[in-house]
Parts: C-alpha cells; structure tokens; sequence
C-alpha cells in the first residue's frame, strides 16, 4: 500500500486546490541581516575541545540541539510517540552527570536517534575521532542473520588468512549479536535496512586506533580460529574506490559504478567514458555502495541515457510564522516547482538500462535511483536503498563537536514517500551467504538474467 505525503499530514485536499496568492516577502535591512548572522552562528558554541566540559557548556549543547530539531526537523509524524519536549528534560540530568567529553556526546547521539533519521546525526570533536571512529580495512555484513566478512583490503590480512565468507562469530570475547546491540541504540536511522548497515557494516569494528580488536572467526568448513587486528598503521591498506568505474562485461554490456556523488570530478569521469559506454548494447548502473553526495552530479549522469527531461523528487520545508502560533493558524509547508532535468543533447544512450541499489544506497543516490525510477528508462534490481534524502542544517556544539537537523521532505511528484521505506526494486534479490562465500554477486548475475530474459543484452 501506497504512503501518501499528503495523507499523511492529513492536508485533505491535494496542495494544488489549496493554492493562495504568493505572500509579499521584504528583503532584511543590512543591520536585521548582521543581527540574524549572529543569532544562528554565534561565536558562544565555538568553544575548544577539553576531555571535562563544563555543566553549562553540556546543558547548553544539549540546549541547542533540542532547539534546532524542534524548530527544523520535517519528520515529527513520524515518530508520533516521541515526547521532545519530555526527553530533553530526562537527558538534563543525564548529560550534566557525563564524567567526559567523549560519554557526553554518546548521550547525545542516543538522544538524537530517537528521531529516527538519517540525515540528522550528532558528531563527537575532531580529537575524539581516534577514539570512535578508527576501524581495520575490513568489510562486514549481515547476511542470512550472521555478520560475514565481505571485503579485506590490506594484504597483510590477507596473508594472516582473513578472507571474505568467513563468518565472525564473536568480538573481543563477546558473542557478535550482543557486541553489536549497544551500537544499535546509537544509530539514527530512518529504515531497519539503514540502521543495520550502520550497526553491522560501519561501525561493527570501529574503536580506539591504537586498540586491536580480537575476532573469532569461522570459515565455510565450520573451523574457528582467532585472530587480534589492528585498527590502523596498514601501509598496504587499498585506497578509497574512485566515483566512477567502468568496464564492458560479456555481450558487450556496460557496467557504470557510481561510488559516490560526492566528488564533482564524477561529471567529467562521466563524460570521458561516454564514448565507449555509447557502444555497448546494455547498461548496468551501480549505485549499491553509493552514499550520495550532490544530487546534480547523479542527475548529469541520467541526462546521459534520454532525449527527454528528467523528473525528479519533489520537496517541502516547515514554513514556521511566529504569529500564526497566538492566531492559532495550522502549521504550514514550503515548496518551490521542481523543474526538471534537461537531457544531454542529441545521441543519448538508447540501449536498456538496469540499476542496483541496496541499503547502501543512501541521500544523492536515492535521488537518482528516484528519477531512474520516473524516467522509466528500465528496471531497478537488488534491495530496497536506505530510505533517507534530506538537506541536513549543520550547527556547531560546544567542546569542537557538531550536529546536523534534517530540513526538507522529500517524495514522489504523487506524494509517495520514500523516505522512512527506501526506493524499492522491481526484482528484488537478496545476496546469501554461500553467494559470499563462492565470490558470486548474485545481485549483478540477476541484472544480467533481466537482460537476457528481456532479449535486450544479445
């Protein structure tokens, strides 16, 4: 069943029939600009790291982040349960009695999850990075409910027999479902599918970078073995894979790897492989590992593949008026006309296009599995994206951290919503664990089936 925006903030009547004349707008004179400047980026949260904050500076953090969701974030109907007002009086006391910097801040993050967005995180200051966030370069999974190693990038890893298919079992001593629980109520998360790349995928591993983690792990053939791996100082570590990859498969199908939509370099990656991308008879697009970015930059490579304009999302922002509150008016939204992306030019790509998405795909690339998806220009394959898109409002916390409130609402031109679910394939394909174990992408193999079947691949 179909979930409606406008159903869903029980407007009734669709936003069109509801349309009233523009409101007259008047620019800010210079000194109502410079005092608006300082009420929203005042130099008070700029405070430097120390491991002890100050009560005020926690009671002022905590402040400042209630404050921003309350006034900006879009999704409060979807947490209908949520009192924001009630468990920022509970956490008053929780963050004053934080004896560090670093337990502080992790009360924040478990705070901000209760709102169960993606694109609305709490970050810890840069000097805490080396104390969270350092992980070894491993890949992990949850597939079929067990934690699999998917990816080892450093041959000294692989050289000590760590390779992907083997199943971890237990870390640091500590059955894996249960080390992973605790990092499950920290992940702001707008779907499960989201929540549990986040828990099983990003963050399984991370943690102090001069502190090893012990895995014990299991192979194909059931024997365990245990191996103590480093956090960090791998000379051999693999670098970052590039934005754009591409290469001709059998059949003379093309597969395109967007990596990321982060990088503007992509647009010009984009037009140097079009040439060769032109003389292949199908497409394959891969945007599983894709974490977004720029939406404009996944849109440039869709106006590769048509000679018509592209639609995209449309979104909405809280459009909050003081004095509508004492004039008892109902809240309202803002939205501009989206207008669509134009094509290329004249020699677009006209053979059939297949895109893979997972739960990996996230923000930009949601954007552009969505207007994949309204361009009917082929099928989507794999697993349901993240279910997260959004402009975050970044704002500074005290003691060097920071946070971010999502601000905008994103959905179908019809108004179904997107995020909170993801984009859903139309041939759904769920890896297994003998596909990891024998190196199969069964995702990419059922791309390939699609083209066949269709009798479009040759």
């Amino acid at each position: 069943m179909k979930s409606y925006l406008v159903a869903a903030l029980g407007l009734g009547a669709s936003l069109a029939s509801q349309a009233k004349p523009a409101p007259e707008y008047r620019p800010y004179t210079a000194a109502q600009t410079q005092a608006e400047a300082r009420l929203w980026d005042n130099p008070t949260w700029h405070t430097p790291y120390r491991p002890q904050l100050s009560n005020e500076e926690k009671i002022a953090g905590l402040s400042r982040f209630w404050s921003e969701a309350k006034f900006n974030f879009p999704f409060f109907d979807k947490v209908p349960h949520l009192a924001w007002d009630s468990l920022y009086v509970a956490y008053l006391p929780k963050v004053q009695a934080a004896p560090t910097t670093l337990a502080y801040y992790q009360l924040l993050q478990e705070m901000c999850a209760q709102l169960r967005d993606g694109h609305t995180n709490v970050y810890p200051p840069k000097e805490l990075f080396g104390e969270v966030f350092e992980r070894p370069p491993l890949r992990t999974a949850l597939i079929q409910d067990k934690v699999l190693i998917t990816e080892v990038n450093s041959e000294t890893l692989r050289r000590r027999g760590i390779a992907p298919g083997q199943e971890v079992v237990a870390i640091d001593g500590t059955a894996v479902h249960d080390y992973a629980r605790p990092r499950l109520a920290w992940q702001s998360a707008s779907t499960p599918q989201d929540r549990l790349v986040r828990t099983y995928t990003y963050s399984l591993l991370a943690g102090p970078a001069q502190q090893p983690v012990r895995l014990t792990l299991r192979d194909a053939r059931g024997r365990v073995a245990e191996q103590s791996v480093a956090r960090s100082g791998y000379a051999d570590q693999a670098p970052a894979r590039p934005p754009l990859e591409f290469r001709v498969l059998e059949h003379n199908v093309g597969y395109l790897a967007l990596n990321s939509f982060g990088d503007p370099a992509i647009k010009q990656l984009m037009a140097d492989v079009y040439p060769r991308l032109r003389q292949t008879r199908a497409l394959i697009i891969d945007v599983r590992a894709n974490g977004g970015g720029n939406s404009d930059y996944g849109f440039d490579v869709l106006s590769y593949l048509t000679d018509q304009p592209i639609p995209t999302a449309r979104w909405m922002t809280r459009d909050y008026h003081p004095t509508f509150r004492p004039w008892e008016r109902p809240p309202q939204w803002y939205a501009e006309p989206v207008e669509p992306v134009p094509p290329k030019g004249a020699n677009p790509y006209r053979g059939p296009v297949v895109l893979l998405t997972g739960a990996r795909t996230f923000s930009a690339a949601e954007d552009f599995a969505v207007a994949f998806e309204l361009m009917q220009r082929g099928v989507i394959v794999g697993e349901p994206t993240g279910g997260s898109t959004g402009q975050p409002l970044s704002f500074s916390l005290p003691g060097g951290g920071s946070a971010r409130i999502c601000s905008k609402r994103d959905a179908y031109p019809d108004g179904q919503e997107f995020v909170g679910v993801g984009v859903q394939p139309q041939v759904l394909v769920h890896p297994t664990v003998q596909d990891v174990r024998r190196g199969r992408d069964t995702v990419l193999e059922a791309a390939l089936k699609q083209l066949k079947t269709s009798g479009k691949s040759g």
